[in-house]
């Protein structure tokens, strides 16, 4: 079975999360997700996740804190994905490979159609902000 190793940013601002919905004719076409893609070969997972927020939203942003990695494994591929907290350091988020943004509360993660594969992470993001605050991650407003 396929790999794959997948940085995911966990963008806060403003006490709320950037959410991304897919492009219909990707994979998982009109679902959520954070930000962030798959990790090329001799690329480490911080220098992914900073090339595909600059190549997809036209972003930069710095990790603040690795939360645990998550392994799933759908029929044809095994992903690891590694979500990051991050802060934005500059920038304002455009639809460069997505079609809708949007900054929801950790409360209102839950409203958003995310696939399969994010489910445990997304109770790891909810935790991990409303026991660390969002502070510990923010730096600029949008």
């Amino acid at each position: 079975m396929k790999h794959i190793d997948v940085a995911i940013a966990v963008l806060v601002v403003d006490h709320r999360v950037l959410v991304c919905q897919r492009k219909d004719k990707d994979t998982f076409g009109g679902y959520w997700e954070f930000p962030g893609g798959k990790r090329e070969p001799n690329e480490s997972i911080e220098q992914c996740l900073r090339r595909e927020l600059r190549e997809e939203l036209a972003i930069e942003v710095e990790p603040t804190a690795a939360l645990p990695v998550v392994q799933h494994k759908y029929p044809h591929v095994h992903l690891s994905l590694h979500p990051f907290l991050c802060r934005l350091v500059s920038g304002k988020p455009q639809l460069l490979e997505c079609q809708k943004l949007a900054w929801a509360s950790s409360a209102e993660l839950g409203n958003y159609n995310f696939p399969p594969a994010n489910a445990a992470m997304i109770e790891q993001i909810i935790q991990r902000l409303n026991t660390v605050g969002y502070e510990a991650c923010e730096s600029v407003k949008v």
